[in-house]
């Protein structure tokens, strides 16, 4: 028996294949998943407020890839991996590498060409890289999680001092 998960609206559901790579094997409700995953986020968490991150190497694939595997990969077997399947949101799987470039690329661009504030920066960042849906879970909040280093990371000295470039 795989595990069965109630989805309340705004959730993006698994597929079989998606639950088989579930590490815990003992987990069997939402609530239980839910746990396990918040403990691994907070790991995360704790990871990226002990670090410090170059700009140019935050907006990466890599680094992207390497925060999700960071806040699942003590629960989910493809963590980090980019979706395999379509979902009831984001863009087509085969899509995901090209849309995520563009992103990243004119994420780049905003901030070197003073586009946007720092805040309306972050926000567009945050809804494409979750309207891309990179995932086969957690988009909302790796997403919230890249915004928040971006803001914090990079941005606050905009709030601050005002323009500072980095790259």
């Amino acid at each position: 028996m795989g595990l069965d998960l109630d989805y309340i609206d705004g959730q993006t559901p698994l597929d079989e294949d998606e639950k088989e790579g579930l590490l815990i094997k003992t987990i069997a409700t939402r609530g239980e998943l839910d746990e396990f995953e918040q403990q691994n986020i907070e790991q995360a968490v704790l990871w990226t407020l002990s670090r410090s991150f170059k700009a140019d190497a935050v907006f990466t694939e890599d680094f992207l890839r390497a925060l999700h595997k960071r806040m699942y990969s003590n629960v989910w077997a493809w963590a980090g991996e980019f979706r395999k399947t379509n979902k009831n949101i984001g863009v087509d799987k085969w899509q995901i590498p090209t849309d995520l470039r563009n992103l990243l690329d004119d994420t780049k661009f905003w901030y070197a060409n003073n586009e946007y504030s720092p805040d309306e920066l972050t926000i567009r960042f945050k809804h494409r890289l979750v309207s891309i849906h990179c995932f086969p879970n957690g988009n909302g909040r790796h997403s919230r999680l890249m915004a928040d280093i971006v803001i914090e990371k990079y941005l606050s000295n905009r709030f601050i001092h005002g323009v500072q470039p980095i790259w």
